[in-house]
């Protein structure tokens, strides 16, 4: 009753299909010239092998990186290197995985990872710890990416007993030219390379390619709750942004990025941005005035309303009949926007034609009614055309050049 049942084993029928990804210390265990320090931790960090094993073939790919412990900042800068083409043409291995196949450390559990395996459309799979299925033995340890850790420290980092890496550059070259050695080794049960393996075997429509490194960079942020300043401020990690004039005073969700500078804040349903840092305060005498609000502009139209409303005094006195009329509410359903991964925070196209027009508005900071019909026809053409943001605000602004400076059609 004791025994366990045998253990089964797996191998994936194309390449990408399924990726082992791990990280390792190094034997070497620090630099001696480390790329950067933590003022805040004490000494130098650890030089760390991180390393994804294709399934199928065997192929594997590892760098060398100087961490203060397992992280998701450096497993997701690792993995975009893994993922996206390589400089060197010899080495073909890229492409987004279907799976990958991690334990239950630290990376595994941040959010912010998940969000970026989500985006990507990366199914992410941990393994089971030990004594956790009743009698059957889990795994303790991933040998298809276990093997190539201890291949590399056996056959490759003892010869650094005669010449050390003084750089961590320096490290990722010389391991790099062992890991090509490594990838056209045997296959582990096919006659031929383990890369051999990898090309023959690929899905039918290719590789998925990697996205650029600006794109990757949306994808990885992380969010947390903060209350605007009276003056339009957030102070996130020890940059100062300035938002909204309509968020003044609120309390929203930030989402600030892992890889960039640029901010985005949700409010309820709504999400704001991109906005990148500012300077300090405004000088004294250099005083400016905040650009009005959606918010403040309905207030302004209610203040003008009511100071229109007039009450005769027969709605007082009863002397004549007061017939109220009352208001008719529109009971159609409000536009919803669509959710389109992997484009979160609507940076690459508007959600709708309303959303568009809104932004036109801010652009030229004009009405568009109150355009000329040549105007109006050019933004009802462009819209039918296309809803992709870039575009539209690029052909807004060579159609109104002085639009944003408060000329022809400014304020």
């Amino acid at each position: 009753m004791t025994r366990p049942p045998p253990a089964v084993r797996f191998q994936a029928e194309q390449s990408n299909a399924l990726w082992h990804f791990d990280m390792s210390p190094s034997e070497l265990k620090q630099l001696a010239v480390p790329p950067w320090i933590d003022p805040d931790r004490n000494g130098a960090p650890t030089l760390m092998l991180f390393s994804v094993v294709d399934d199928r073939s065997g192929v594997a790919y590892q760098e060398y990186r100087c961490v203060y412990g397992e992280d998701a900042e450096s497993a997701l800068r690792f993995l975009f290197n893994a993922m996206s083409a390589k400089p060197d043409e010899a080495n073909p291995f890229q492409g987004v995985p279907t799976t990958l196949y991690l334990d239950n450390g630290p990376v595994a559990k941040s959010g912010v990872f998940q969000r970026v395996m989500e985006s990507l459309n990366i199914e992410a799979i941990i393994h089971m710890p030990a004594g956790s299925d009743g009698r059957r033995t889990t795994a303790r340890a991933k040998g298809k990416v276990e093997r190539p850790f201890r291949t590399v420290k056996d056959a490759h980092e003892t010869l650094y007993h005669f010449h050390q890496p003084e750089t961590e550059e320096e490290a990722n070259r010389w391991l790099a030219r062992y890991i090509a050695t490594y990838n056209s080794g045997d296959h582990r049960s096919e006659p031929h390379s383990r890369l051999h393996d990898w090309l023959g075997n690929l899905p039918p429509d290719g590789v998925r390619q990697m996205c650029a490194w600006e794109r990757f960079c949306t994808f990885a942020r992380e969010p947390e709750r903060r209350a605007v300043g009276i003056d339009c401020r957030i102070t996130v990690a020890g940059v100062t942004y300035e938002v909204d004039p309509d968020l003044a005073g609120e309390t929203v969700v930030v989402w600030w990025g892992l890889f960039d500078q640029e901010l985005f804040v949700e409010q309820g349903e709504e999400r704001f941005g991109p906005y990148t840092p500012v300077g300090g305060p405004i000088p004294l005498h250099r005083y400016r005035k905040h650009r009005k609000g959606r918010r403040e502009v309905r207030a302004d139209k209610v203040g003008e309303l009511a100071a229109q409303l007039k009450l005769p005094r027969s709605a007082l006195s009863g002397e004549d009949d007061v017939v109220m009329i009352g208001v008719q509410q529109d009971s159609a359903a409000l536009p919803s926007r669509p959710f389109r991964d992997p484009d979160p925070f609507h940076e690459l196209a508007f959600p709708s034609v309303l959303a568009a027009r809104r932004a036109i508005a801010d652009e030229v900071r004009f009405p568009l009614a109150k355009l000329s019909d040549d105007d109006r026809r050019f933004v009802d053409d462009l819209l039918r055309r296309t809803l992709a943001r870039p575009e539209i605000l690029a052909a807004i602004r060579e159609r109104f050049p002085q639009g944003r400076r408060g000329g022809l059609y400014g304020c």
